[in-house]
């Protein structure tokens, strides 16, 4: 063979051997790898970023906002596409208020999309838009934003930065108030600039459910604003209040102090915004003994007009003292409750024996949850008589050895005066999607009957004496008849486990008009100073607070009825 044509042939195969080489690399690149280029070339040019649709708005009865969504802008930025990550995180710095190495560090990532702050003001936004930076942009979300400030953020909550809802109704509604979720690919040019989608806006996911409260603004104030004063007043660690609808169990206010406001929690702690009101027990001191009292009436193992012994004061129990804070003879059972004797509560509970007394008290709902439609409501304290001693008797009678909660106490009071049938509290009553269509209507729902018609009337007529005649006085509205019970309970001291001498929880229940209550309404204040008497402390906060509900809910004063009714009872007597 020539030179020439071994030349020729050699050139050929190593023509043959190129394209052969580039044939598999073609068939690599286009078969074998395609997957795993085109998964890398995504990333590259797409990022996949979730959006949400605004959270549904939350209104009072009457369809006043209390929380609602607002577009605020937040702030990304395209790290590949920057050509000085210090210079861009020198001008963002002072706009954003983040620290300029905590921006620089994000903007030095590998990466094509970071955010650099969620849900600024607008006016940081418009500022921002103003510098034009390139590999920066901003895009609109949704931030939740409580209209009214503090005024119910106990019972509303809040939500994330996520949009998440992390407290309160926010956090018991979360699967109904959250948007639904979209997930956007964002495209980067040929600069590598991120691009949103055309029609982007338009394209919104839709909107969470909207939830309608049983709350009343107006009431909701009131008690606030009586709670504030008093707390301030009796320079008091907190307190609460609850206004109850006793017919239907819907909470119309439910204040705690102290306040805070949802808007800003950043720098606050879980103590701060936990809601008392269904969180916290205390002994309930006297108060409990109107729950004693309707289980002795039901028993009837005492009548308005039975006989009892008051000790002159003073009683051994189990080698222990009960004292009353006055000296009393004998009484009667009526005036046992109206003036507060712990001695003749605790002889009232030993006529009911442990047994039943303890079955009165869970029918009443102590030792449980209420299942108020709200998180972080604990069960209480109410030991089983297996584990009572030899004084227990004696000391849940008078409100001692038993943790309640506010809501808990509201609740039974409650019972009393819709005639003995106790109602499941919850606070929503409607629930609608964004187009304004009804989803949900939660409806009064009963709970159980706790004594009789008989007994809640009589039981009524006795709680209106501690109003006219006993320790309850200050609780008084004009031209209402008033059925309620004072309470003052020492607390613990957890230095040395004994009650303190200094520290107090004076409360008062009641309800209003005692004939057909409107109002169910309890007042608890934590440990006020000075003077700590629950008829001091929190049964002017029940007058001025029902006062005011009651005329704002347009119910009529009638002294004609009141007296008519008083004179009457007289006559019975």
């Amino acid at each position: 063979m020539s030179p020439s044509r071994s030349r020729r042939y050699f050139m050929l195969l190593l023509l043959l051997c190129g394209f052969g080489g580039i044939l598999f690399r073609l068939v690599t690149l286009q078969v074998l790898q395609a997957a795993e280029l085109t998964a890398r070339a995504d990333r590259q040019h797409q990022k996949s970023v979730t959006f949400e649709g605004a959270r549904g708005a939350v209104t009072d009865r009457h369809g006043k906002v209390l929380a609602m969504n607002m577009e605020v802008p937040s702030v990304f930025g395209v790290p590949t596409a920057l050509e000085s990550p210090a210079a861009t995180a020198r001008h963002l710095s002072p706009v954003l208020h983040v620290r300029r190495d905590e921006l620089e560090k994000k903007l030095r990532q590998d990466k094509s999309f970071v955010w650099l702050a969620r849900k600024v003001e607008p006016e940081q936004g418009q500022r921002l838009e103003r510098l034009s930076l390139d590999g920066i942009g901003v895009v609109m979300e949704g931030r939740r934003f409580y209209p009214k400030g503090p005024l119910l953020a106990h019972v509303l909550g809040f939500a994330g930065m996520d949009g998440q809802g992390l407290e309160g109704l926010e956090r018991r509604y979360e699967s109904q108030l959250h948007g639904e979720k979209r997930v956007t690919i964002l495209q980067r040019d040929a600069l590598g600039r991120t691009v949103f989608p055309k029609g982007l806006s338009e394209k919104a996911p839709a909107p969470g459910h909207a939830l309608t409260l049983t709350i009343d603004e107006v009431i909701q104030y009131v008690a606030e604003k009586e709670l504030e004063e008093a707390v301030n007043h009796a320079r008091a660690k907190g307190g609460t209040i609850i206004v109850m609808d006793p017919q239907t169990g819907a909470i119309l206010g439910m204040a705690v102090s102290p306040r805070f406001d949802p808007n800003a929690v950043a720098s606050l702690t879980p103590d701060r915004w936990r809601n008392r009101a269904l969180t916290d027990t205390y002994e309930p001191g006297s108060t409990m003994k109107v729950m004693v009292a309707a289980a002795a009436l039901e028993e009837k193992v005492m009548m308005p007009g039975t006989m009892l012994f008051g000790e002159n004061g003073r009683m051994v129990v189990a080698s222990t003292t009960i004292h009353d804070h006055e000296k009393m003879g004998w009484m009667t059972f009526a005036q046992m409750i109206q003036k507060s004797s712990n001695i003749g509560a605790a002889k009232t509970g030993m006529a009911l024996g442990e047994q039943r007394l303890y079955r009165y008290l869970q029918s009443f709902g102590f030792g449980q949850r209420t299942d108020i439609d709200l998180p972080g409501e604990v069960s209480g304290l109410l030991k089983p008589p297996k584990d009572w001693g030899r004084r227990s008797l004696a000391s849940i009678s008078m409100g001692q050895e038993i943790g309640v909660t506010a809501l808990q106490m509201v609740s039974a009071i409650a019972a009393i005066a819709n005639n003995g049938v106790m109602m499941k509290p919850y606070v929503v009553s409607e629930i609608r999607d964004e187009k304004g269509m009804l989803v949900k209507e939660v409806m009064p729902q009963v709970k159980r009957r706790v004594v009789s018609p008989e007994t809640a009337r009589t039981l009524t007529t006795i709680l209106e004496g501690v109003v006219t005649d006993g320790t309850g006085a200050k609780a008084a509205i004009p031209g209402f008849r008033v059925a309620g019970k004072t309470g003052t309970a020492q607390k613990i001291d957890p230095r040395t486990g004994t009650y303190s001498n200094t520290q107090f929880i004076g409360s008062f229940i009641g309800y209003v008009p005692a004939e057909s209550p409107r109002l169910a309404v309890i007042v608890v204040i934590d440990e006020p100073q000075g003077e700590a008497w629950g008829g001091v402390v929190s049964a002017p906060v029940f007058r001025r607070v029902g006062e005011q509900v009651l005329n704002y809910l347009g119910v009529s004063r009638d002294d004609q009825i009141k007296i008519a009714l008083a004179t009457d009872r007289n006559v019975r007597e």
